[in-house]
């Protein structure tokens, strides 16, 4: 959430170099697929580093612990760039008129996104953010092929032990809607609670 709303932010500044950073960003980790970058991270980046970080990574972690942190910073950073667009697009969403009376009343560029534009960005994208929000933990279950024990790497392993693969992924498949579930009527009340009053909104005001 923090690197997508500030690269989505640059992406509405009137500044080239901002606005070209943060495409470049959203270029690259949207069109590299999530596994390819998992790998990155937890194979390859660790060898860029010095000799006492990669001693430290290999040998002072626990497997378990380096494989999970590269998976977080890949999901994260993965995750960032559709957020990206998000916040980029609810931005752009807002009529021209709120920045210009920012303008008016005095406000600094950061000021006016603070206080009048970002406020109300964000109410408008909280139903795709809701839709990341599922996804980023469905994406979790890839982390398993770098040596995440996740919810799917542990329902194999059960599988395998029991030979009841049928009961296990059942069971498995309705941790997912459960959790899954929550979290959508969670952002779902969010929504009806941050719902600006007045706007169109399916029939419904606040």
């Amino acid at each position: 959430m923090a690197i997508g709303t500030v690269l989505g932010i640059m992406r509405t500044l009137p500044n080239k170099a901002a606005q070209t950073i943060a495409k470049v960003y959203v270029d690259f980790f949207r069109n590299v697929p999530l596994l390819v970058q998992l790998f990155f991270w937890f194979y390859v980046m660790p060898n860029l580093l010095t000799e006492g970080f990669r001693t430290f990574w290999y040998q002072s972690l626990d497997p378990t612990t380096s494989a999970a942190i590269s998976a977080a910073i890949g999901l994260g950073l993965f995750t960032a760039a559709r957020i990206i667009e998000q916040v980029r697009t609810g931005i752009e969403s807002l009529p021209k008129g709120q920045a210009n009376a920012a303008a008016a009343l005095g406000f600094s560029t950061a000021q006016a996104y603070r206080y009048v534009i970002l406020p109300q960005a964000f109410r408008t994208i909280l139903p795709p953010l809701s839709s990341e929000l599922t996804n980023c933990f469905k994406n979790a279950s890839v982390a398993s092929l770098v040596g995440v024990t996740e919810l799917i790497s542990q329902t194999k392993t059960i599988s395998e032990y029991t030979q009841n693969s049928f009961e296990i992924y059942t069971y498995a498949t309705i941790i997912y809607l459960i959790f899954n579930l929550t979290l959508i009527y969670g952002m779902t009340y969010l929504e009806k609670k941050l719902r600006i009053k007045g706007q169109i909104d399916g029939g419904q005001h606040a």
